[in-house]
């Protein structure tokens, strides 16, 4: 018998095309105790989104072909997803970068490389926000 009072852990969605960046990610988001299921371009990105609902997505902005920015951007336009915090993950940090992912309507911004002290809890914090 299922124990109906079980609540189940987060789910991320990454959307990152490095897959040593993939795995870090991965294993430093279960090591958490957080569900990540992966993506690594726009098509599997919205495939992934069709059949769950994340609790948040960490995107990569410089992936082939469509960039991560431009993913947000459609994510944060459909009134079914827009819901979604979106954080992107990138090794750009310039301040120019913080306006373009601003503009693009994402929820927060993590450089590379990751200070895994706060990961979690900038994770967790737009998690509750939600």
């Amino acid at each position: 018998m299922a124990d109906q009072g079980k609540v189940s852990a987060p789910t991320v969605l990454v959307v990152e095309d490095n897959p040593d960046h993939m795995r870090m990610v991965t294993d430093l988001l279960t090591a958490y105790g957080l569900q990540v299921v992966q993506a690594v371009n726009h098509d599997t990105t919205f495939e992934a989104l069709s059949k769950i609902e994340p609790d948040l997505i960490l995107m990569d902005i410089s992936l082939k072909g469509i960039n991560g920015l431009s993913i947000t951007k459609i994510i944060k336009d459909n009134p079914a997803t827009r819901h979604i915090p979106v954080i992107i993950l990138t090794a750009h940090a310039m301040d120019q970068d913080r306006q373009q992912a601003q503009k693009a309507s994402c929820d927060g911004f993590i450089t590379k490389p990751i200070d895994t002290r706060n990961l979690l809890q900038q994770i967790l914090n737009h998690i509750t926000k939600k």
